[in-house]
């Protein structure tokens, strides 16, 4: 069993390492690439073999998630991250839910598929617990102004936090923090997503494949969840949307902040030297003379 447990790891990094290079030496951008395809569903329900999984074994998930760590990083972070989403914090379910998606493939990605292939439905489970243990990431929301169309003089960010917080009744369109959480931590209950911090191009990518309408899921309950939502959504709406979850964090908690209010003020920075003209004119202003001509010069321009 363990010269079993060692060939098997020893194929994860061999995996680990043909995927990284044909991500890094073929990948094109989002607009370019052709679509990938889908390999035929395995005869057995990958997800429904999930269901019989107990819940993860973080330690374990840890010495698994190693071949993880190529791409995604052992924290979750994407190594890089144009090209790999970030899933640390994501929840336990909903990792080993995809991943067992991946599996049967119902969920078509070529470099994904080979990897969950060779996970059990309880190694999907440590894996996720592992991720699920990790600290979440925050990145930077776009705050440019919107120059034209019906959100004109907003910016861009404000598009989607109007969308995330209050959604379009007019439209149908649901606050996405129903869902989602106020921070975009997801319900870990009914497997939501973490979706605050997400790279925005893979949450743009995501919610156009929602948009688009097509699964392999055999159960598309979830899928057409968030297809009738997306399929509401113009291009600007879904990369604002996209540009905002991708600054989306949790506030610190009181004893983080607790612990920011004890740290010692930094001392404050030692006044400049005065200028040697402005120290004359006043000189001379204090003996009840008329400053110099440069020195005259200079408290004329000061502010």
């Amino acid at each position: 069993m363990r010269h079993a447990r060692s060939y098997l790891l020893a194929g994860f990094a061999a995996l680990a390492v043909g995927a990284v290079a044909f991500a890094q030496t073929t990948v094109a951008p989002l607009e370019e690439a052709e679509p990938v395809e889908t390999l035929p569903l395995e005869s057995v329900d990958a997800v429904t073999e999930l269901a019989k999984a107990k819940p993860g074994n973080a330690q374990n998930g840890a010495t698994l998630a190693g071949t993880c760590a190529a791409c995604h990083g052992l924290d979750g972070k994407g190594t890089i991250p144009e090209i790999y989403p970030n899933i640390g914090g994501q929840s336990e379910r909903y990792i080993a839910h995809q991943l067992a998606l991946f599996k049967s493939g119902e969920r078509a990605n070529a470099i994904m598929q080979p990897f969950a292939a060779m996970l059990s439905p309880q190694d999907m489970r440590d894996v996720g617990a592992h991720f699920a243990s990790q600290a979440s990431s925050a990145g930077i929301a776009d705050d440019s102004l919107v120059a034209e169309g019906p959100y004109q003089g907003m910016k861009f960010y404000e598009i989607g936090q109007q969308l995330f917080r209050r959604g379009d009744f007019e439209r149908g369109i649901p606050a996405c923090m129903a869902c989602h959480g106020p921070s975009g931590a997801g319900n870990p209950g009914p497997a939501y997503p973490h979706v605050g911090g997400q790279q925005s191009w893979y949450t743009a990518r995501r919610l156009e494949e929602y948009r688009a309408g097509t699964t392999n899921e055999r159960d598309g309950g979830m899928f057409e969840i968030m297809a009738a939502v997306a399929r509401q959504l113009t291009d600007e709406e879904i990369g604002a949307l996209s540009s905002y979850m991708q600054g989306l964090h949790a506030r610190p908690d009181a004893a983080t902040l607790a612990a920011i209010a004890k740290m010692p003020a930094q001392a404050p920075a030692e006044a400049a030297p005065a200028d040697a003209g402005a120290e004359e004119g006043a000189t001379d202003a204090a003996e009840g003379t008329e400053p110099t001509d440069a020195a005259a010069t200079d408290l004329q321009q000061a502010p």
